[in-house]
């Protein structure tokens, strides 16, 4: 053999159906058309400039080397008083929460820790796009089950026929994304009653907690004692802080849950940016940032909402998120993809199709749009829409 030939080996992927994500790809767009990109989500206006100074103080008072593996104490203290004080459920601070590098890495942790292969994850489509690689990696069986196409409610009848002695899991999201709808107290307490005589567990993914809107409650599982004992909740400071940049999340499980946990999360990320950790810890002694985002966020809503009023798209109920559904039908034959690029390089705004969240891509010709953005923003792209 020729040593001096280099030669890559060939790797079989484990995730064949996994492309270039659709955000990357109508961002890029967004880019080279000069669009407002309203398409992926996250803000385009800073954070709170004492949650900044309390970065800089942690760092200056020497927080930069590594914290303990699941958090530093002050944090995941103040993490489990919000709780209990928002939904009447006390988590350990010590045994039952830990930090997390985003929601992302908290997802993908928690399916790694239980689900081995063969398992079965039940999925409520669209989803959010990690889920689904998430459990091909852990060698489990993605089991799709639809929510109601127009409303994205979820469908019990249809979850509880995917149920099976195999079944390890199930992933719910609320507020969910892409729909923005919200799960109600009822539609918490059937799911609590449906797993009550089964040992599968729950993955209740809450990162958009604090924002629900029309002075509706958040219905996190942590309400449900059925549910709380059996779910990994997870949260996110990015989303509630504006800082998606910083990937801090957060895991909330029974005891047994979190050590299984963290045996994982020990191995793939070990700890988390330490300065951080501490500026959020001094900066959550105040709880006025998160009870005060829904009204921050509705209002935007509604700013946005009554300009696309004035186009031909039709609104979908937003009831939570920072994100707002339309119906294209009257005023595009064309499929969700296809619009959404012509939107980006026609009207110079970036969506996002509904299609790209179901693996068989659905299309119910709906598109989302996010509003966290700055009034002016989000003026420019109606701006821009009203040519419709």
């Amino acid at each position: 053999m020729n040593a001096s030939v280099a030669r890559t080996p060939e790797v079989r992927t484990k995730l064949p159906s996994v492309g270039t994500t659709i955000f990357t790809v109508m961002s890029a767009l967004a880019v080279e058309k000069n669009a407002v990109n309203l398409g992926q989500g996250f803000p385009d206006f800073d954070c709170d400039p004492k949650l900044l100074q309390a970065v800089t103080a942690a760092m200056a008072a020497g927080h930069n080397q590594y914290p303990p593996m699941p958090g530093i104490l002050p944090l995941r203290e103040a993490i489990a008083a919000k709780i209990e004080a928002l939904y009447g459920h006390r988590y350990d601070a010590g045994s039952e929460i830990t930090i997390t590098a985003g929601a992302t890495q908290a997802i993908i942790t928690a399916i790694l820790a239980v689900v081995r292969a063969g398992d079965e994850v039940i999925v409520l489509e669209p989803c959010y796009d990690s889920y689904t690689p998430n459990i091909e990696l852990a060698g489990g069986t993605v089991v799709r089950v639809p929510l109601t196409p127009g409303t994205f409610r979820p469908d019990f009848d249809k979850i509880a026929q995917a149920i099976t002695p195999r079944t390890r899991a199930i992933i719910i999201n609320t507020p969910h994304n892409p729909s923005a709808t919200v799960w109600t107290e009822s539609e918490m307490r059937r799911l609590e009653q449906l797993l009550a005589p089964t040992d599968v567990l729950v993955i209740s993914d809450e990162v958009y907690e604090h924002m629900v809107y029309d002075g509706a409650a958040h219905q996190s599982a942590a309400r449900f004692p059925g549910l709380a004992a059996r779910s990994f909740i997870v949260s996110s400071f990015g989303k509630t802080y504006h800082v998606t940049g910083w990937k801090v999340g957060y895991v909330a499980a029974p005891a047994p849950l979190s050590a299984e946990f963290r045996k994982v999360h020990q191995f793939n990320v070990f700890t988390v940016n330490t300065p951080m950790q501490h500026a959020l810890a001094s900066y959550m002694v105040d709880p006025a940032p998160y009870l005060e985002l829904p009204a921050f966020y509705q209002r935007k809503r509604d700013l946005f909402a009554e300009g696309l009023a004035k186009t031909r798209l039709k609104l979908l109920p937003s009831t939570g998120t920072y994100f707002q559904c339309v119906d294209i039908r009257e005023v595009s034959d064309l499929g969700e993809a296809e619009f959404s690029q012509w939107l980006t390089r026609e009207l110079g705004v970036a969506a996002i199709p509904l299609s790209a969240f179901y693996a068989d891509g659905f299309d119910q010709r709906v598109v989302r749009f996010c509003f966290a953005k700055k009034d002016e923003t989000l003026r420019s792209a109606l701006d821009r829409l009203a040519r419709l």
